[in-house]
């Protein structure tokens, strides 16, 4: 598969993609730095603008703008005019920032709080609906990530980057869950992840350089090499829905390493022949 860094932007960290159909626009973060950028790629617009905290997913939203998940609570970004609006203020325990998210076929909005020591202690998920009604439904996760549902809405998909893992969850009863797939024995953990119309998984993987494809099984269909060591996210955009758009970071690596990695921490496409998920605008 063809994969291209569309965008040269040094993300220390950078997180969250989430695709705009109403404006063609594919948005990600970059949480250590705290930004925000946007690339078009139907024009090749593309732009960021600095955050006064961190932030690290987002959902657009029906009214315009971005309902986004930062270290202070939700928000409200409108990227175009460089407004954020706190309008649900969370208290995160010390040492932690908000890590994960995306949007169900609900419209209900997921994210997820970790430490930044690594996953020392335990992180949580949380689920907001359109009314900003909020309410903590996993726990015990190390690093969440992933936070990925199904096609037919009925598995939520969570990696603990941690533990190497990635389990699947009944929607209507979380906590029946079985391992998905695993990592365990390879320089790689679970990260972001992207699910499609066939309803198969795509995963970036922490130092691994790589992305995988997983069938419903949880058994790898396709793995596509990726020009740096930590693809960290990945969403489905384009105005056909299928390229894949993977973030990436330099975060933890040495000079030395990064030197080697001149792409790390950009923004790569992926024409992946296969359109992803079409995923629903937060109406809140």
């Amino acid at each position: 598969m063809d994969v291209r860094c569309v965008v040269k932007s040094d993300d220390r960290l950078g997180e969250g993609p989430c695709w705009s159909p109403e404006e063609g626009r594919l948005y990600w973060f970059d949480i250590k730095g705290k930004r925000l950028a946007w690339y078009e790629p139907k024009t090749d617009n593309r732009g960021a603008f600095n955050l006064p905290m961190r932030a690290s997913a987002a959902a657009p939203r029906t009214q315009g703008g971005l309902v986004m998940a930062t270290e202070k609570g939700l928000a409200i970004c409108y990227p175009d005019k460089e407004t954020i609006e706190l309008v649900r203020p969370y208290e995160m325990p010390p040492g932690f920032r908000t890590n994960d998210g995306k949007i169900d076929l609900e419209g209900n909005f997921w994210w997820s709080i970790m430490d930044d020591n690594g996953g020392a202690q335990v992180g949580s998920v949380f689920r907001t609906r359109p009314d900003f009604e909020t309410e903590r439904m996993l726990t015990g996760i190390h690093i969440p990530n992933t936070i990925s549902v199904s096609h037919d809405g009925k598995t939520l998909y969570m990696a603990d980057s941690r533990l190497q893992t990635l389990f699947a969850h009944e929607m209507a009863d979380l906590s029946k869950a079985v391992l998905f797939a695993h990592t365990m024995g390879a320089p790689a953990s679970p990260d972001g992840s992207a699910v499609d119309a066939k309803g198969y998984l795509w995963n970036a993987q922490w130092g691994g350089w790589r992305v995988v494809r997983y069938n419903l099984k949880g058994e790898i269909d396709l793995i596509v090499p990726m020009p740096v060591q930590q693809p960290s996210s990945c969403a489905f955009g384009g105005a056909d829905l299928k390229t894949l758009f993977v973030t990436s970071a330099w975060d933890e690596l040495t000079l030395g390493v990064r030197t080697q990695q001149p792409l790390a921490g950009g923004l790569f496409a992926v024409d992946t022949g296969v359109k992803g998920l079409a995923l629903p605008l937060f109406a809140g």
